[in-house]
């Protein structure tokens, strides 16, 4: 099955995942990725070498089809190179795979999309409600998760006017709203709900996600008010937008008796609750 994450950073082909970013009005591709989905190689690198010594029109262009991008990794953000979808039809051209004729079916379809969504900002909106309730999450969670978002894309962009630029302090940012909001980091919070690679906000409860929301949000304000330059003082911005909201919790749970913080994973939640209801639902990540 192919399928898009709900980031849109990161696309499913055949069970292989590919990263993308958006760059000059377009979708550009890690290369290394598009040949480890096409072919069984252990070394990429290696792959690409031998395939560019074989086809000598590809090197000759390879300085006009790639360029180097940064990608975020495990490792935080690293220099991979890219190309867009017109290269990587090119390349695909010199890899002998059969699996080359559904990937350029699915390289277009990714492309079209993106037209579309450019032309009609609300498709994106539209896909993405399609892809949580295929995967069983209910209506009023979706809304709670799309102004999630939405939130976060505004501080995102508050943060990168504010000269935040690098992913790792991005990263840094998050872990002090959410350490102030919950009292724990993300990396702790995806522990406790037993998550490896998943996106630990897809797993949330209703009560999580309005909480990162009001973190998230007052960060965007406090930034704004205070005139947050910079790392260090957009740092603080973040822990005292998390300290809002984590005033909040806390209020909450004295009221409640009850932790806002929950080790359950939503996803196996909902799956329970419809199996009970006699309504099984097949949920893939």
């Amino acid at each position: 099955m192919e399928e898009i994450d709900t980031s849109r950073r990161m696309i499913v082909f055949k069970g292989k995942n590919i990263r993308r970013i958006f760059h000059s009005n377009e979708w550009w591709f890690v290369i290394k990725d598009v040949v480890d989905a096409l072919t069984d190689t252990s070394n990429s690198t290696d792959y690409i070498k031998k395939m560019r010594s074989r086809d000598s029109s590809l090197s000759e262009g390879w300085g006009q089809i790639v360029t180097p991008l940064s990608i975020g990794t495990p490792g935080g953000k690293q220099r991979l190179n890219c190309a867009n979808t017109e290269g990587i039809f090119r390349i695909i051209q010199s890899i002998p795979s059969p699996r080359a004729e559904p990937f350029k079916r699915w390289l277009a379809k990714v492309g079209y999309e993106r037209i579309q969504e450019i032309e009609d900002p609300e498709l994106a909106s539209k896909r993405m409600r399609a892809i949580y309730k295929a995967k069983g999450y209910p209506d009023d969670w979706i809304e709670k998760r799309m102004r999630g978002i939405a939130v976060r894309e505004k501080l995102t962009n508050e943060w990168e006017k504010r000269g935040v630029k690098e992913q790792q302090e991005y990263a840094i940012l998050t872990a002090e709203i959410s350490k102030a909001t919950f009292g724990i980091r993300p990396s702790e919070h995806k522990k406790l709900k037993s998550l490896k690679k998943e996106n630990l906000r897809d797993h949330m409860t209703d009560l999580e996600l309005i909480f990162t929301m009001l973190g998230e949000a007052s960060t965007t304000e406090i930034a704004v008010q205070q005139d947050a330059h910079g790392f260090q003082e957009n740092k603080s911005a973040a822990r005292e937008g998390g300290t809002v909201a984590g005033n909040a919790r806390k209020e909450l749970e004295e009221r409640s008796h009850k932790r806002v913080v929950s080790p359950s994973n939503f996803l196996s939640n909902q799956l329970d609750l419809n199996a009970e209801e006699g309504e099984p639902v097949e949920v893939k990540e």
